[in-house]
């Protein structure tokens, strides 16, 4: 195959986590060891930066920034939610495809990796098959990423190590502190954490049990209807037998009817989606109301994506080398695939991992569920399937420097480059 000479373009999106930039690290140190690769660039605020001609030059990044970010949280490329929707918006997302051909042709872009999830990837498929459509030789790799570990075909997805591991340890010690003050009529303290259709962050938490009784108690999760009856039971007999009870609910858990017990309709995201933003609140005004059991609520909301301090050492190593991967995948002539990580056999009592690819159009749009068969039959715990597979991803912790006892992350310098067409209409 012909070597492809061209410009490499590198963005972010939606939800960062503690490990996505270890990804860019990736991406970033492997294309600097090819001169096919002219310039590296990044988009700046993810597609919506590169549709405003937004591009960031980080070939003159100094090389110790770009080692820094393997343990730095956030986008460091800045990120958005903005989505090519041709269903809805038909008219606005062909004006949006052709601006993107546009940038990619003015700049000489024949490289282009996205780093995301559901949507990013699905943004990556439509650019690979236009790409085709146009005839402009591009190589379009999908970066995985999103701590709610929902993209299919992947053991696992950048973000969710390194979260879980943050979320469990918290629990672990919200637990020990909640136990330390419990009263003769005892106490309930209800610990929301992301996940809109998928438990599979709530579900971690359970790494956080030690022992039958250690918390959490509950676990609650988008996968399984809400009973209420079912659960004030279950929270009276935690408090009896232990004086305190402590529950994990994902944050889109939903009754019988489907319907999210956290969801605010008079508001709603940039997908049209209500806000989520009280199922701990919910559920505290239940177990007061119906129990008077006196109730406190945790939300644990950006930091738990963002705790850097205490990721995962498995996590951040699978998302660089997922970034390694995508360059290395395009440079041999590969085109609208994403990265997946792939489990191996466990060797001297570590497990072994390695990157694999698939088709784009297999991950796109679709969401990966807990299975049923790895939650407890009355649905309050994960059980034993989903803690082997889980625990792995937690393993190692990410060293980083210190600078007044607290942790030295790096930001790039956003060096715009010079723009070459005229503004977005």
């Amino acid at each position: 195959m012909a070597e492809l000479v061209g410009n490499l373009l590198v963005a972010q999106s939606g939800g960062p986590t503690a490990v996505i930039n270890a990804s860019l690290a990736g991406v970033v140190q492997e294309a600097g060891r090819f001169e096919c690769i002219e310039e590296i660039y990044g988009g700046s605020n993810g597609i919506l930066g590169i549709l405003n001609e937004e591009l960031i030059d980080i070939n003159d990044q100094k090389a110790k920034t770009i080692e820094g970010l393997k343990y730095t949280p956030a986008a460091a490329l800045g990120t958005c939610r903005y989505k090519i929707d041709f269903k809805k918006k038909p008219e606005q997302a062909a004006r949006d495809m052709d601006r993107l051909f546009e940038v990619f042709q003015a700049h000489n872009i024949r490289y282009f990796f996205y780093i995301g999830g559901n949507d990013s990837q699905d943004t990556s498929h439509k650019i690979h098959l236009e790409a085709l459509k146009r005839n402009w030789d591009m190589r379009v790799i999908g970066v995985p990423k999103t701590i709610d570990n929902d993209l299919p075909h992947t053991d696992s997805c950048p973000g969710y190590g390194s979260v879980i591991k943050y979320n469990a340890a918290t629990v672990m010690e919200i637990g020990l502190d909640v136990g330390s003050m419990a009263t003769d009529d005892g106490s309930c303290c209800i610990v929301e954490v992301m996940g809109r259709s998928a438990g599979w962050i709530a579900a971690g938490t359970v790494l956080a049990r030690n022992s039958e009784a250690a918390p959490p108690h509950i676990i609650l999760l988008p996968e399984v209807p809400f009973k209420q009856d079912r659960f004030l039971a279950r929270v009276k007999e935690v408090v009896e037998a232990s004086g305190c009870c402590i529950v994990v609910v994902g944050e889109g858990l939903k009754n019988e009817a489907g319907e999210e017990l956290g969801a605010d309709e008079t508001r709603v995201d940039a997908f049209g989606h209500p806000v989520l933003s009280g199922a701990a609140e919910a559920l505290a005004e239940i177990v007061e109301g119906k129990l008077g059991t006196k109730t406190r609520t945790v939300k644990l909301g950006y930091a738990q994506r963002a705790a850097a301090h205490f990721a995962s050492f498995t996590d951040a190593n699978n998302a660089h080398a997922c970034g390694v991967a995508a360059v290395k995948a395009a440079l041999e002539g590969r085109s609208g695939f994403m990265v997946k990580i792939v489990r191996g056999a466990a060797s001297n009592g570590s497990t072994q991992w390695s990157t694999g690819l698939q088709p784009l159009g297999d991950i796109a749009n679709v969401e990966h569920f807990i299975p049923r068969d790895w939650i407890t039959e009355d649905g309050f715990l994960p059980n034993e399937k989903f803690v082997e597979y889980a625990r792995p991803l937690i393993e190692g912790e990410v060293k980083f420097p210190l600078e007044g006892g607290l942790p030295k992350y790096v930001t790039l310098e956003h060096v715009m480059i010079e723009k070459k067409l005229a503004p977005r209409s």
